[in-house]
């Protein structure tokens, strides 16, 4: 798959991010869109069949994949191929993590515990983050613990607009799925984004491009912890016109 085409797959599957994406420099994007389009290759590959086996036979085929990218070596497909030139092989070691955690998706059994639970977004969502700003953003070691506190965060608030998506397709998507529960999970992933953005405001300028994948969180993390029956509801999302403003600003100022 070219690049254009990694773009293109971005835009049709993960809007988010490609708007994004979008104000950022053309050196981000080329390593973004390769990283996002393996992302969502990845996370459809549990639901397009009912059989467990054949769900973890797919996500094997992904791990053995970026194994062979790790050792210099790749194979023939059309993501693939624009993701191999982009991954040095500590990030194919971290993006074998994210697939290994999409395991979960392919049964029906609840998270043991919250802990079971805050590993699976991290290892979802934080590392791909991670992976991208440090192939992008010109960053030290030390940035890595915010950038994944922050990617938990974006994890937990695109997990909660998924609730309805995930129970109607038999999920019991939340350890404690009260609206106690749901106030506390967003409270939490909240007060993670507010102490790693101030520890990440002087990062680089890519950087902050690549952060600001999760321009969309805060706002449904906040109607989430207001409003807990939202979730429930999928009624998290703010106006078009308010989501176009937020990331109009924000890109404007170059910030996340």
């Amino acid at each position: 798959m070219s690049f254009e085409s990694c773009a293109a797959l971005v835009e049709r599957a993960d809007p988010d991010r490609f708007a994004a994406l979008m104000s950022a420099p053309v050196a981000v994007r080329r390593v973004c869109f390769p990283l996002y389009a393996f992302n969502i290759e990845v996370s459809r590959a549990p639901w397009v069949t009912k059989e467990p086996m054949i769900a973890e036979m797919r996500l094997q085929w992904w791990r053995d994949a970026l194994e062979e990218i790790g050792q210099g070596r790749g194979r023939r497909h059309e993501v693939v191929d624009a993701l191999g030139p982009v991954l040095d092989p500590r990030a194919a070691d971290d993006l074998d993590a994210l697939v290994a955690a999409r395991r979960w998706d392919v049964y029906t059994d609840a998270f043991e515990d919250m802990a079971a639970f805050d590993g699976y977004i991290e290892d979802t969502s934080g590392l791909l983050l991670w992976t991208a700003v440090r192939l992008c953003g010109q960053v030290s070691e030390d940035t890595r613990t915010d950038v994944l506190r922050y990617g938990f965060g974006v994890g937990v608030a695109n997990w909660l607009r998924a609730i309805p998506q995930l129970q109607d397709r038999g999920r019991i998507p939340l350890v404690d799925g009260t609206p106690q529960g749901v106030r506390d999970l967003a409270e939490r992933a909240l007060s993670d984004m507010k102490h790693a953005k101030s520890n990440l405001r002087h990062v680089s300028a890519p950087a902050r491009a690549v952060l600001r994948s999760g321009w969309r969180a805060e706002a449904t993390l906040r109607a989430a912890r207001d409003i807990p029956e939202r979730v429930i509801e999928g009624q998290l999302d703010e106006s078009p016109f308010a989501r176009k403003l937020r990331l109009m600003v924000l890109s404007a100022r170059g910030a996340f």
